[in-house]
């Protein structure tokens, strides 16, 4: 059989209503890594759906534990020879909380429902569908070809939304079984919806907490107004010495020295496109002579995540006694995570915030890499996506929000290759998560033709 027909055989999924049935069932299972009374789910997500499926492709598996993850990870193998090229497949099968009662009317986040050319369900976007349609894409080229032609190894976590905790340790400890040429995955957004795209890493993530406490209990706002401190407004002036009016960071341990020439060269064909859904794009927000791309996918943004300050819900009409914000920074490589938090206290304290606590909060951290976007496994399978679209793929030197991508990059010394099938507008994370099947089909089509490519001689640089 050739490629044109492998890759006919993946889309056919679409048509003839098998992907859906899949996702349906994959959807179906509530593993909201998150809600520990869902934890069985985890397990059930891997042995009655992945597992099955990857032994009948041909695939040894087992599966792996560590004390600090919220569920298993899957290590499968198929190894045809050890002289061939290996690839190495990542996903993750849990997803964030359903928030059942926020979905419109007639969805459901654990029933798949078809509407308007679309899948709605969560994790139809992060990251169940995604890594649906390269295990299904894989499938058919192997039973096209009757082999791969390159050895394939599958790691499938269930404790990405918690910030796969035990990752970096199952990384370390089966670091042979992990040895690759490539990490070839898919997660996170394209840069529009009709335009497929290549990241090759993300930007970092870390939150820190800031909190005034100025003294203990509420007082009268008429007795003491003028006369007592406001935390609210003390950490309000606070936050604006770490961040101003229009977005720009104002602490440089926050933000890197400046841009690789080669990252805002590929930046340039990346321009955010939002759909007629999507919120307008600020150009007054952010820092100041930067496009929109390079703002997002090679700069640092620092946000207020939440501020907590008295009770709207509940008004007392007092001064309240503290007032605490979390603070969230993602950063493209060039940062220091851990100078962020020194600097931050230097930074307030030069500004005569002495009085403001600030605290590293306890969520896991993810951090910055990227491969070069000149490597040669990239111009490969970008090569590969072109031959199939009759175009080319936007190439992000990494993607704007964070993965998981350092521990392959760095730690397994992978490069790294993102292939998302999602986009901006798939509210993944929040309800009515969906699919556009039409990303779903050329998601299909594209892997089929790159794992077929794989398998040819002289493919692998």
């Amino acid at each position: 059989m050739s490629r044109d027909a492998a890759i006919a055989t993946a889309a056919s999924r679409i048509s003839s209503g098998s992907f859906a049935t899949l996702l349906a069932r994959l959807v179906a299972i509530r593993s909201a890594s998150r809600e520990p009374s869902l934890r069985e789910a985890l397990s059930d997500y891997l042995g009655v759906e992945i597992v099955p499926w990857v032994e009948r492709m041909g695939f040894v598996t087992r599966t792996l534990t560590d004390a600090a993850a919220p569920g298993p990870f899957l290590l499968a193998e198929r190894i045809e020879d050890p002289a061939l090229p290996t690839v190495l497949v990542y996903g993750h099968g849990d997803v964030v909380t359903g928030l059942d009662e926020h979905w419109s009317a007639g969805l459901s986040p654990w029933v798949l429902t078809e509407r308007d050319g679309r899948w709605y369900g969560r994790g139809t976007a992060d990251n169940k569908g995604q890594h649906a349609v390269n295990l299904a894409a894989l499938e058919d080229v192997l039973a096209a070809r009757g082999r791969l032609g390159f050895n394939c190894k599958i790691l499938l976590e269930m404790g990405e939304e918690s910030g796969s905790l035990g990752l970096d340790t199952i990384c370390e400890a089966h670091r042979e079984a992990l040895a690759a040429d490539v990490l070839i995955a898919s997660d996170g957004p394209r840069l529009a919806l009709d335009r497929p795209t290549i990241f090759l890493g993300a930007r970092g993530g870390l939150s820190f907490h800031l909190t005034r406490t100025a003294r203990e209990g509420f007082h009268h706002s008429g007795n003491w107004g003028g006369l007592l401190s406001n935390p609210g407004v003390e950490l309000a002036h606070a936050i604006a010495c770490l961040v101003g009016r229009n977005g720009e960071i104002r602490v440089p341990e926050l933000k890197p020295a400046f841009i690789p020439d080669n990252v805002r060269k590929a930046l340039e064909d990346c321009t955010p496109e939002p759909t007629p859904e999507d919120p307008e794009i600020e150009p007054w927000w952010g820092e100041p002579g930067l496009t929109a791309a390079e703002k997002v996918f090679g700069w640092s943004s620092l946000e207020v995540m939440e501020f907590s300050c008295g009770n709207l819900e509940r008004p007392l009409y007092a001064i309240p006694p503290s007032a605490t914000a979390r603070m969230q920074l993602r950063f493209p490589v060039g940062v220091d995570p851990k100078a962020v938090v020194p600097a931050v206290r230097r930074n307030l304290d030069a500004h005569g915030f002495e009085s403001v606590e600030v605290r590293a909060h306890s969520d896991a951290m993810f951090l910055a890499s990227r491969i070069d976007p000149d490597h040669p496994w990239v111009r490969a399978v970008a090569g590969s996506l072109a031959r199939t679209l009759g175009r080319p793929p936007a190439i992000l030197p990494n993607l704007g929000g964070s993965l998981p991508n350092n521990l392959f990059c760095d730690g397994l010394g992978l490069p790294t290759i993102w292939i998302p099938h999602s986009y901006p507008g798939c509210r993944q994370h929040g309800a009515d998560e969906h699919l556009p099947i039409a990303v779903a089909e050329e998601g299909l089509r594209m892997m089929a033709g790159l794992f077929w490519d794989l398998g040819e001689p002289g493919f692998a640089p």
